[in-house]
């Protein structure tokens, strides 16, 4: 089973943070100069999320502008409380707006890096209505404490109270639509309260200890914490190495970009100056070299799969005779900008995973040519550098960009020792 569509509760009124956040919704909460809940879409669309419900209340329309601008190819929807319903009532409103089986559910100021695979294994092992992720924490006052029996099953839930250990309810649930669509529920309604702690007893709500990064920014304290540990990293190219992977746009930055028009064939396709002696410095330096590329003069019908598998083949040959290598080309033909393999959404970073295991996006590197290469790397969690070749007038200092090269040899001269 793949679970690919989510709730994102972001109806809250952030009423402990207003001192510090003023009359924002607490998802838009801005942390290291982007709003909270950018980090939540990103880190979600990493794990396979491709279609979000976007459940808004106070200031609804701050976050929906936000995704209008910064999110215009994500899939998604917005389903707007005309009065506060609660947790339940939220998600009961929203989750009428899936079109999967299984949904998962989390909030817009909460940040837990989950696996959803692991997560997406155990609950349909346990063929579960309900599956919480559960963070195990020391030394805390701040949640209550989730217990769980042999089979995996919650057997208690425990009041707020100070723990030298426990494990907490992250508020991220795995929900199997159709079995919750079956209870009788009031318009307004807590989720714990009401359907947690009022149905774990009939043995189909399940927990799964998830030991990774979790934050609330809920109180100050959390917040201004959170401002440090999501602060930028800055690029030093000194540290590259092979442990390192390098995506690499390709039309305007292995080749000359044919502006207006698509390289249908391998007669129109010309090397970039010093692209070439690039990639030699690349297979030097990277552990591995990734093509990302949207192609939709495939999808328009102006050339065929067949025609780009040949200027693919041919690019590859000349680069290995050339000293270099490439370890795998990605691309999407889908003329839809919607579509979760087209840049800049991140389907084929996630694909990439999945074949290299190996990759560490907090080492990995995306270089690009145009805006949605750097949105494609953000949302990825790499490290990008702008080429100016077809866009010289981009801005910069820039916060999707790290640095700025005139080509992609220009930036392969900054690896030499």
């Amino acid at each position: 089973m793949k679970v690919s569509e989510a709730i994102i509760l972001a109806g809250g009124l952030g009423t402990r943070l207003r001192g510090v956040i003023n009359e924002l919704p607490k998802a838009m909460a801005p942390v290291a100069g982007r709003p909270f809940i950018s980090y939540v879409i990103d880190y979600l669309r990493m794990q396979g999320i491709e279609k979000f419900i976007f459940s808004l209340g106070y200031k609804n329309e701050v976050i929906i502008n936000y995704l209008q601008q910064q999110y215009s190819t994500l899939q998604y929807e917005c389903v707007i409380e005309e009065e506060p319903l609660g947790t339940g009532g939220a998600i009961l409103l929203s989750i009428k707006k899936a079109t999967d089986q299984n949904i998962l559910v989390t909030n817009g100021d909460t940040l837990y890096r989950i696996d959803l695979d692991d997560l997406t294994s155990k609950h349909t092992s346990y063929d579960a209505e309900c599956t919480l992720a559960l963070k195990p924490m020391k030394n805390f006052s701040r949640f209550g404490v989730v217990d769980l029996n042999e089979e995996g099953t919650i057997s208690s839930f425990n009041e707020k109270q100070f723990y030298s250990e426990g494990l907490i309810n992250g508020g991220c649930y795995l929900l199997n639509v159709n079995a919750f669509l079956r209870h009788s529920f009031p318009e307004k309604f807590s989720f714990e309260t009401d359907y947690l702690e009022k149905h774990y007893r009939e043995k189909n709500i399940y927990g799964s200890i998830e030991d990774a990064y979790f934050i609330d920014i809920g109180i100050p304290e959390d917040y201004e914490r959170a401002q440090k540990e999501f602060a930028s990293q800055l690029l030093d190219v000194s540290k590259i190495d092979s442990s390192w992977t390098i995506f690499i746009d390709r039309d305007g930055v292995v080749n000359e970009e044919r502006v207006g028009e698509y390289v249908q064939n391998w007669e129109q396709f010309k090397f970039h100056h010093g692209a070439l002696e690039a990639f030699k410095v690349f297979n030097e330096v990277f552990g591995r070299i990734i093509i990302v590329s949207n192609q939709r003069g495939v999808g328009k019908g102006l050339m065929t799969k067949d025609d780009l598998t040949d200027i693919q083949n041919k690019m590859q040959k000349d680069i290995e005779e050339a000293g270099g290598r490439i370890d795998k080309i990605y691309y999407c033909a889908e003329v839809s900008d919607t579509c979760f393999f087209r840049k800049p959404n991140p389907g084929m970073a996630v694909q990439a995973k999945k074949e290299f295991p190996a990759i560490n996006f907090n080492k990995s590197i995306m270089v690009g040519n145009k805006p949605g290469d750097m949105k494609f790397g953000r949302a990825a969690g790499m490290f990008t550098a702008f080429l100016t070749t077809t866009n010289p007038h981009q801005p910069f200092p820039h916060p999707d960009i790290d640095a700025r090269f005139s080509s992609l040899i220009e930036f392969a001269n900054t690896l030499k020792p």
